[in-house]
């Protein structure tokens, strides 16, 4: 009982980091779509989304992509989005990070992958 009374005490403490970890996708500006493209400067793999960053004509910007597993059943393996890969990426500019954006298609090697 003093066991699963922890573990619950233990959860709700990270409960806010969980829930900051996994933001939703309302703070993106979805009535205007952007594309940003140029080389891959930065590309991390991971869940819960793969996210790259793109030296784009205007400034450094951070794309958040699919989770892995959907870019994996989509053909976006790792190569795909490597660092010094040209790439554009089509989606959503943030309304909190002027810098960011959620991708909903990318482009790169001749290969054109649906993110949602």
């Amino acid at each position: 009982m003093l066991k699963r009374l922890a573990l619950a005490a233990g959860l709700l403490a990270l409960w806010p980091a969980l829930l900051h970890a996994h933001h939703g996708w309302g703070s993106y500006d979805a009535k205007n779509p952007i594309t940003v493209t140029g080389k891959i400067l930065t590309s991390v793999y991971e869940n819960p989304h793969a996210t790259i960053t793109v030296q784009g004509a205007d400034k450094v910007w951070t794309v958040t992509l699919a989770p892995t597993s959907r870019m994996r059943n989509r053909g976006a393996l790792p190569e795909l989005v490597a660092v010094g890969t040209e790439i554009s990426a089509y989606g959503y500019p943030s309304t909190v990070d002027p810098g960011e954006m959620r991708a909903e298609r990318i482009t790169a090697g001749g290969k054109t992958i649906e993110m949602r």
